[in-house]
């Protein structure tokens, strides 16, 4: 007999009436942003570009017949270049009613850069999502997943609701945007066993270990993980690439496995966006995050400050 999954314990959350755990099925739909973000001599070969762009000609329109057919809504994380470069592409997800995110603008490389270069990537991102669907995004993935300890705030003086970037829980919840600002978030947190990266990304020269996995495999893990996140009453996250998974004998899988979560007793299948909002509206505790001090390497020591939890103060009548 299967033992249900021991919840997390640090961010308990309900679920609406009628659900007792969530589930949401995300693209980030990079295209050639974050190769050229990567190396932007990338740009000269022909066959990598054309890899790149299978994801917004082919997987795209291909996912959304299977998110249409499976009744369901996904959320679809776009770097400005990519609506640029194909804003039919991302007029048809928002006209079939699919949540919109944040992803940068180029995809650009996030790690130990200035909150001035952030708040440029954020905007300039902001702006192209706008000029092409007259889209304000209230979600976030950082590219790589490479939150900085600035951005919390950046996306909240912007009006973001959540950010989906960092990888310390199974369930959302809100985190405290900087040290002495009352302001949160929302967090929903990823996980690398829960993106396609790992299971099937591979090129030459550029990513992968050249070991493409099943799609038998995939499925299999996945749904298992899901079982798990149901069992625990958690959230269950899978970030998938349409130029990876949006290859027909993935998305065969992909839509398969769509079919696995929603037909578990209760789960709520959903866009990143209503989780969020059901968190801020239910949610009492606020997160910080521990924070390590290494002031020279090696020798100097460091210091820690743990993370904490607290109650907003309550609103004067």
């Amino acid at each position: 007999m299967n033992k249900p999954a021991f919840a997390d314990s640090l961010h308990p959350i309900s679920w609406p009436e009628g659900f007792r755990a969530a589930a949401s099925f995300t693209f980030d739909v990079d295209a050639e942003s974050c190769t050229i973000a990567h190396d932007p001599t990338s740009t000269r070969r022909m066959s990598l570009m054309s890899h790149q762009s299978y994801g917004p000609k082919i997987a795209v329109p291909r996912i959304l017949q299977i998110l249409e057919r499976q009744d369901i809504k996904g959320t679809f994380f776009i770097p400005g270049f990519t609506a640029e470069s194909y804003p039919d592409v991302v007029r048809r997800i928002a006209d079939a009613g699919h949540e919109i995110g944040h992803h940068g603008y180029l995809h650009e490389p996030m790690q130990g850069i200035d909150a001035a270069t952030e708040a440029s990537y954020l905007d300039r991102g902001l702006d192209a999502l706008h000029k092409v669907a007259g889209i304000r995004p209230v979600g976030y993935r950082a590219p790589w997943w490479e939150l900085n300890w600035q951005s919390p705030a950046l996306l909240a003086d912007r009006g973001f609701l959540y950010d989906s970037s960092l990888l310390d829980g199974d369930a959302p919840y809100r985190m405290a945007v900087a040290d002495g600002d009352s302001r949160d978030i929302v967090e929903i947190p990823v996980d690398w066993a829960l993106d396609d990266w790992e299971q099937y990304a591979f090129y030459p020269g550029v990513t992968g270990s050249g070991v493409i996995e099943s799609p038998a495999k995939a499925l299999e893990m996945w749904t298992l993980e899901a079982q798990a996140h149901h069992s625990q009453g958690s959230c269950f996250v899978l970030t998938n690439h349409p130029f990876i998974s949006g290859r027909p004998s993935r998305a065969v899988a992909l839509e398969q496995l769509i079919e696995r979560v929603k037909d578990l007793d209760g789960m709520w299948v959903t866009t990143l966006a209503e989780i969020a909002g059901h968190t801020a509206s239910t949610v009492q505790e606020i997160h910080t995050h521990a924070r390590i001090d290494v002031p020279t390497f090696p020798g100097a020591g460091a210091t820690f400050r743990p993370a904490q939890v607290r109650n907003p103060e309550p609103a004067l009548p």
